[in-house]
């Protein structure tokens, strides 16, 4: 890769989402590392893609472990030097049929895990290569269930109240940072996945689209934000 070229790294790259993030921000131009707590099915996805000459690398990362986000954060900075854009992407739905209060609370531990602590601990390890050029675009991949309208209606708990917090992470580091970084959440939609199952009615592709905008946004581009299918929602 050039010296002048973007680094795009993305959470959970392996498959669904976040493998489409990496294929479409590498036709972007982005040198894209993909990260993946599985090394088997990580190294595969990313050589699937160089063979198809598109610009991508794997980086080994485990979010539910801080130490595995704190190692591969010291590998892209040794690596590379830098890292432009950063989506969160990597999650998990274990919700059952269960109430909140009614489930294990292993279930919400593990979801909180994941989704919001996993995120907190990329953003807090790879920000510094951020401030050290003034510049990045972060991206949390978060949903509707996070929205706070939704705390009114019972169920999904776990996943709702990781999402919220997300959304508020994703407020809260706007508010926080300083210089031409970025930090907006974005609702996917209901997208044919493992996640998603067979019957929703987005593809990989459509989901990433308005990913891949807020990566890409300029200096009068928005911050703190929450969006679906590229416009503004309510959080």
């Amino acid at each position: 890769m050039s010296m002048d070229q973007k680094v795009a790294l993305v959470t959970g790259g392996n498959r669904g989402i976040g493998y489409e993030l990496v294929k479409q921000l590498a036709l972007n131009g982005f040198h894209v590392i993909l990260a993946s707590r599985d090394p088997e099915m990580g190294r595969r996805a990313a050589q699937t893609l160089a063979e198809s000459n598109l610009d991508v690398s794997f980086v080994g990362m485990d979010v539910d472990d801080p130490k595995s986000i704190r190692q591969a954060s010291i590998t892209v900075n040794e690596r590379f030097g830098r890292v432009d854009v950063l989506i969160n992407n990597a999650g998990v739905y274990v919700d059952g049929n269960e109430t909140l209060m009614n489930q294990e609370p292993s279930i919400l531990e593990k979801t909180m895990a994941t989704n919001f602590f996993g995120a907190y601990h990329v953003i807090r390890y790879f920000l510094p290569l951020m401030e050290k050029q003034g510049y990045g675009r972060i991206v949390n991949v978060s949903s509707e269930y996070g929205a706070m309208r939704e705390m009114s209606y019972p169920g999904v708990g776990a996943y709702k109240l990781s999402k919220l917090a997300l959304n508020g992470l994703t407020r809260l580091v706007a508010a926080e940072i300083a210089g031409d970084i970025k930090i907006n959440a974005v609702d996917p939609g209901w997208v044919r996945t493992d996640m998603g199952g067979p019957s929703a009615p987005k593809t990989p592709r459509q989901a990433a689209e308005s990913i891949v905008w807020l990566a890409m946004i300029g200096p009068d581009g928005p911050n703190g934000e929450f969006f679906k299918d590229g416009k503004r929602t309510d959080w």
